[in-house]
């Protein structure tokens, strides 16, 4: 009877987790939430979404990229080039040069607000796409005089680089949101965590309204009462809570938005008032590099309740750990099976299908 109610204990995690994370600690953490998944199922066995959903994705902070200076990026099972101009704009093209295929992102250089394949000196505009000097040749060929270089859409808020995608190559259709708090000098820089998961964004997104999880997976006592709203961007929730302190309970609460697929947020009140900005990516059909970037007011973090808004965001990255285990070989169910407890599954689905271009055809 003892193996019984010990297994029913809501507060023992399950034996997936348990067994994954239960020595990992130090830098053995942060290489496990890095490493590749061995013997993981193809994405078509998984049955992961085989379209990316569109809108706006944040790739690199913005004190990542500093002028003069290109980078490589591989987003969206594409190689990229991502560079700094000496006006202080980002641009970014698809990595390839077109004359003999070099990958402009590896020692390539900035020429001025353009960009110098290292192979043979060819120069691209990163705004128009085309070829603008070919330092050995007399005439340009007329192919790369007009657009033959993917560009993509780029901009700059919240501290961050974000780029915009459309599997069609149409122009973005709303604007990332800028939060007060990522340029108020009052609030701390950002911590930062970060993993790679072995998954689909709509799987991961999916967990959000997915109540009954958070009671098997992370151990609440309770199933969360939420506040659910969709919008035209995405969906919005807030949850009310008693936060245990050794100063007793505070009453808290978390807010949760998301403008599009690829910008979500939550500010948490309570013990301290904390920002995190989630940063999803998608690598490839089964890859999302995932950073979550935490900011709080300098007076709180430094002062007396600031050990408890640490503990905070460890606990808030134990969490994704622990889903991290099931995202990592989920598979995507089309036709699930709902109970009446799962949380609104399918009409997050159906709000999340117009960010799919054939999909939400």
């Amino acid at each position: 009877m003892a193996d019984i109610d010990n297994h029913l204990d809501a507060r023992v995690p399950p034996v997936a987790v348990w067994q994954v994370l239960e020595k990992l600690r130090g830098q053995d953490l942060v290489d496990w939430r890095k490493a590749e998944v061995a013997n993981r199922p193809s994405p078509d066995e998984r049955n992961l979404p085989r379209e990316f959903p569109f809108g706006w994705y944040p790739v690199l902070l913005s004190s990542e990229l500093e002028p003069g200076v290109v980078k490589p990026l591989r987003h969206f099972s594409t190689e990229l080039a991502i560079w700094r101009g000496m006006d202080g704009k980002v641009r970014m093209t698809d990595a390839y040069c077109k004359h003999l295929g070099a990958h402009m992102g590896h020692g390539g250089t900035v020429d001025g607000n353009q960009l110098r394949c290292p192979f043979h000196a060819w120069r691209y505009d990163g705004d128009a796409g085309v070829v603008t000097d070919i330092p050995y040749a007399r005439v340009i060929p007329p192919q790369v005089k007009r657009k033959c270089i993917r560009t993509w859409p780029v901009t700059e808020a919240n501290r961050l680089i974000w780029m915009w995608y459309h599997p069609h190559e149409a122009a973005p259709t709303w604007e990332v949101l800028e939060h007060p708090e990522a340029s108020d000098p009052e609030w701390t820089d950002y911590e930062i965590h970060e993993w790679n998961v072995w998954g689909s964004l709509q799987n991961m997104a999916e967990n959000g309204v997915d109540f009954a999880h958070f009671k098997y997976i992370h151990g609440t006592a309770t199933f969360p009462e939420a506040e659910l709203k969709f919008h035209e961007f995405g969906r919005a929730a807030v949850i009310k809570a008693k936060m245990g302190t050794p100063m007793g309970e505070v009453d808290g609460t978390i807010a949760f938005d998301t403008k599009g697929p690829g910008q979500s947020w939550t500010r948490f009140t309570g013990i301290s008032e904390t920002l995190l900005i989630s940063c999803l990516a998608p690598v490839e059909r089964d890859q999302i590099n995932a950073r979550f970037l935490f900011t709080q007011p300098k007076s709180q973090a430094a002062g007396p309740m600031g050990g408890l808004a640490r503990a905070m965001i460890r606990d808030i990255c134990k969490q994704f750990d622990q889903d991290k285990v099931v995202w990592d070989r989920q598979k995507f169910e089309p036709n699930p099976i709902i109970c009446d407890g799962d949380g609104p599954i399918p009409k997050f689905r159906k709000e999340y299908a117009k960010f799919y271009v054939e999909q939400g055809a």
